[in-house]
């Protein structure tokens, strides 16, 4: 039932566009600032987390296989880091603003909180994460207040052409 609310109601479709307006003000800054403010090096950020990762109570590593990752790929390609980082939160924070490819937008904003938690960063990544939740939970609702509106009805009828569209049945 709430699930239906969230994907259907025009009251909600208000909510989730909110929340992706201010979600999307945060990302689209962040990405901005990062472009335009010199050159953008991931490589401290990345180098810190590898250094100082997120230990459990018991003394170890929470989030191994992330730390691995660090090391054998981001640090190694942290070059491709550095572009796709600050125009990822660029595209996502558009994305979410002009509600175009909104579960999108959301879906990738959503991995970038999660990698930067798992970096040690808490900051407002899980606040962030709960509303990348509730715009992925609202679906097409979450863009219908966006371009969303124009650009997934287009898209269907796209990626439908040459589909057949009759249901053949076995006699």
């Amino acid at each position: 039932m709430i699930n239906k609310w969230w994907r259907e109601n025009t009251v909600s479709a208000v909510i989730v566009t909110i929340i992706r307006l201010y979600l999307g003000y945060g990302f689209l800054t962040a990405g901005f600032h990062k472009i335009t403010g010199g050159a953008f090096d991931a490589s401290g950020f990345i180098g810190g987390a590898i250094k100082n990762p997120v230990m459990g109570p018991d003394g170890g590593m929470v989030f191994g296989g992330y730390v691995k990752f660090l090391e054998s790929f981001a640090l190694p390609n942290v070059g491709v880091f550095n572009v796709i980082v600050p125009w990822g939160e660029f595209l996502v924070g558009l994305g979410l603003i002009l509600g175009c490819l909104t579960t999108a937008a959301a879906f990738f904003g959503m991995m970038m909180n999660f990698s930067f938690l798992m970096a040690g960063t808490v900051s407002h990544n899980p606040t962030d994460i709960l509303m990348g939740f509730f715009i992925i939970t609202a679906g097409y609702n979450a863009g219908k207040f966006g371009l969303d509106r124009y650009v997934m009805p287009y898209l269907r009828k796209v990626t439908n052409k040459g589909k057949d569209s009759h249901t053949h049945s076995a006699a």
